[in-house]
């Protein structure tokens, strides 16, 4: 008898399996019935979400863009004279030389008059424009703003490392050096 409720324990063992395993597979089928609209739902999501990520992107970098020519356009406004300054400095400095000439006749000292004049005119030109000569004479040597062409000893320990001449006079616009001044320097 026992073998017997054995029997019978495993077949309704087996057909409980059975029919656990018929559920379970009607389960899936109906699973993977609603999968592939599950599938597509889940990839539609994912190409929404690439969409999104792209756009905020885009939109960033468009905005440092946005960013960059407004920076680029500020200095070109700022800096748009630099140019026109560099060719004429030359000008100015033949000019400025001009006026070390020695001169003994009315005429000669009325052309130094207004050659002055015209420089006094310029300078006035140049400053309106943020270009300044650059203060070198008795400071500090700089390489940022001084070139050195000559050096010459030091009468005192104080003056080591500063700028005993100007050969040439340096300019600076705002910030930024248009030429520096070339200088020669105590040792």
């Amino acid at each position: 008898m026992k073998e017997k409720n054995e029997e019978m324990n495993s077949r309704s063992n087996e057909e409980l399996e059975d029919q656990i395993l018929e559920e379970e597979t009607a389960e899936q089928a109906e699973v993977n019935e609603e999968d592939p609209i599950q599938a597509e739902l889940e990839q539609t999501k994912q190409q929404l979400s690439e969409t999104e990520d792209r756009y905020l992107r885009l939109q960033a970098e468009l905005a440092n863009i946005q960013k960059r020519n407004q920076r680029d356009r500020e200095l070109a406004t700022r800096y748009r004279s630099q140019d026109l300054a560099k060719n004429l400095l030359p000008a100015l400095d033949n000019m400025e030389r001009a006026l070390t000439i020695q001169v003994e006749d009315e005429a000669g000292k009325n052309l130094k008059k207004g050659v002055e004049m015209v420089i006094e005119s310029i300078d006035q030109a140049l400053k309106s424009e943020g270009i300044e000569v650059i203060d070198a004479e008795g400071k500090p040597f700089d390489p940022n703003y001084h070139e050195a062409y000559t050096q010459v000893p030091a009468d005192s320990e104080e003056d080591s490392g500063t700028v005993a001449q100007v050969f040439e006079k340096g300019y600076k616009l705002h910030d930024r050096v248009l030429r520096a001044a070339k200088v020669a320097v105590y040792q």
